[in-house]
């Protein structure tokens, strides 16, 4: 998820204005949907100012982990001081607008594995055969966000799903359950055609997924409800074995709960 609050700075850079949502908002939400852990993930509006999402890991307490947007040339006390935060990731946002580029992804997952963190790749999933290579060649695990996020919705049979599928294979990555809203062509409530993805990954890699609210869904208006999405996750691992290897065991190896 992610914190929002008007009393941190925006990027100028970032075109997009932010909402105001702090963290005392999302425990409320977090108390509807039952969960006991968070993990706060940089928002791009703040660029590679941390402070909102540091301070909002401090804010939602000790069962609460991080990812930060850093620079390739970042000062090691700077890195240390994140790790001690409870940061324990490095986003590389690589769709328009991006900060980063693909040789920054390189060197920043250079810096950060020596913690154990990882890089969480945001891309469009239809580019992954061009940079799986590159991602298979990091120096420390990958997460790649939204079901890999297929700007189209592509079937599971698609070459560019099957490299995804590849990636899980390795051992070294990871995908994210997550936002279906935001590639969806076939909407609500199910949002098919991604979750028949969904439904993919968690019966064949289920011990390489982890789950995500993406609160507040930022950009999504109307937002969508998060009893609802969460609940999706019965429809794509039906069993009560994976929906716990997918909500609990594997963050809990991922984040360092």
């Amino acid at each position: 998820m992610h914190v929002y609050d008007d009393r941190y700075p925006v990027n100028p850079a970032w075109p997009v204005a932010p909402p105001n949502a702090p963290a005392a908002d999302y425990l409320r939400a977090r108390r509807e949907l039952g969960l006991e852990r968070a993990v706060v993930v940089q928002p791009n509006a703040y660029g590679f100012d941390n402070r909102c999402t540091v301070d909002a890991i401090r804010d939602l307490g000790p069962q609460t982990r991080g990812i930060a947007t850093v620079k390739p040339d970042i000062p090691d006390a700077e890195l240390k001081s994140l790790d001690r935060s409870g940061i324990r990731g490095a986003r590389c946002y690589m769709l328009p607008n991006a900060y980063l580029s693909w040789n920054d992804v390189r060197a920043i997952a250079a810096r950060v594995a020596p913690l154990g963190w990882h890089v969480q790749v945001q891309l469009d999933g239809r580019d992954l055969p061009t940079y799986e290579t590159l991602l298979r060649e990091l120096p420390c695990e990958v997460v790649i966000d939204h079901n890999g996020k297929f700007m189209e919705p592509v079937p599971p049979e698609n070459p560019a799903f099957v490299t995804l599928l590849r990636l899980l294979d390795s051992g070294r990555c990871w995908v994210k359950l997550s936002a279906p809203y935001e590639t969806s062509k076939s909407g609500a409530p199910r949002y098919e055609d991604v979750s028949v993805l969904a439904r993919a990954l968690a019966k064949s890699h289920a011990e390489r997924c982890v789950w995500a609210s993406n609160w507040p869904h930022p950009g999504t208006n109307p937002a969508p409800s998060n009893a609802a999405l969460l609940d999706l996750l019965l429809d794509w691992a039906p069993d009560a074995a994976t929906r716990a290897r997918i909500l609990v065991d594997n963050p809990a190896r991922l984040y360092g709960f």
